[in-house]
């Protein structure tokens, strides 16, 4: 037996052996891998958030290095972008939260002073279908005693909740290093994209074959591609659902539109499931207020999303990703059951990357079909 059959004969028993193991131990490889990405969640928040403000930072340092050419600051326009790039970035998620905690406390509390008046309404529109159904009357005293005692337990539990979260010390300290360990990685990516992207071209072409080499590159510039322009009609089409939102509740005068615009628009950042999450939470807020309110906005973002989803959305993000929508619900449904909220994001641009590959290598097997046909 040569050498070549022995070394042939040598690796098909060992992917033999090794495709047994990890079939036999799929769950405590599946484990070990998860534990491993988890240990790597900074490292990859890191990478998250330097991808999201990549554009802002080459704006910023598109324009400080106009502005300050011929300056003694020329080469500072960098580390200038991107400190303008997070201080946009800690301005905006502050912003946003300083507006909807207290708003939203403010409704809790208004639907806890309204209740009985709320109760007692809900017990004439019983009465009423019951008379007009010829049933015996329902009594909802007893139901609103018990709701009103689950209110007064639910807002003492979080008045003493807090006090029990700062006594969690771990799991806030691991909470606070992992964003600091994110926002750091962020950081050094940002800053030194143009030198850490050629340390892997480097790196790449001294260890793989040419063909590999130019397969990775041409993968690596399409994913890049693919979730810069998610990323961008996103964010665009948010803002523009968010601002619809906004104008058709102030046309309505329903309350809290600015808060409810902020919360379609930010949910709308999620696909498929986020649409769902911004109407519930909204509706939610808008029953405390009157339930009647609630309906009608219900009824019209029902209508908005319609025209969302067929004019706007298609023209914003539009066929950008390629992905036809029965493969987007399905990419959000397994990305969301195997790595949950992080699947329901990153399931459609990798979902879009991996059709666009098999659709370039069905085109080109095509093609070469037809050539060795002729």
């Amino acid at each position: 037996m040569d050498k070549k059959m022995f070394r042939s004969i040598l690796l098909l028993i060992t992917f033999t052996v090794g495709l047994v193991f990890v079939i036999v131990r799929f769950d405590d490889l599946w484990h070990m891998v998860r534990l491993i990405l988890s240990q790597l969640t900074p490292l990859f928040a890191g990478l998250a958030i330097a991808f999201i403000l990549s554009r802002p930072c080459a704006f910023f340092r598109r324009t400080l290095d106009r502005g300050l050419k011929g300056t003694p600051l020329t080469g500072f326009s960098l580390p200038l972008a991107v400190a303008l790039s997070y201080v946009l970035l800690i301005g905006v998620v502050a912003a946003i939260f300083a507006f909807v905690i207290p708003q939203l406390t403010s409704s809790v509390g208004r639907f806890a002073a309204n209740l009985s008046s709320y109760l007692a309404q809900v017990q004439v529109w019983i009465n009423d279908i019951t008379a007009w159904l010829h049933l015996e009357e329902l009594d909802l005293s007893q139901f609103g005693q018990t709701l009103r005692e689950f209110v007064n337990s639910l807002f003492s539990a979080l008045s003493t909740a807090v006090p029990q979260l700062l006594s969690l010390t771990s799991g806030l300290v691991s909470v606070v290093v992992t964003m600091v360990l994110a926002l750091v990685f962020s950081v050094y990516m940002l800053s030194g994209k143009d030198t850490l992207l050629g340390q892997c071209r480097r790196v790449l072409k001294a260890y793989a074959p040419k063909k590999v080499y130019n397969v990775v590159l041409d993968v690596a510039s399409l994913t890049a591609d693919t979730f810069s322009r998610f990323v961008s009609g996103q964010i665009t089409e948010a803002c523009i659902l968010g601002g619809l939102t906004f104008l058709g509740m102030l046309i309505l005068r329903l309350d809290y539109a600015l808060l409810i615009a902020v919360l379609i628009g930010v949910s709308a950042l999620v696909p498929v499931v986020g649409a769902y999450v911004g109407a519930i939470t909204s509706a939610l807020l808008l029953v405390m207020v009157d339930p009647i309110d609630a309906l009608i906005f219900l009824i019209f973002l029902v209508c908005l999303q319609q025209i969302e989803g067929n004019v706007i959305y298609p023209r914003v993000v539009g066929t950008s990703l390629g992905l036809p929508g029965i493969w987007v619900l399905t990419a959000v449904t397994v990305g969301g059951g195997l790595f949950d909220l992080a699947g329901v994001l990153l399931s459609v641009p990798v979902a879009s990357i991996l059709y666009a590959l098999l659709k370039r290598d069905v085109r080109k097997r095509l093609t070469r079909q037809e050539k060795n046909s002729q």
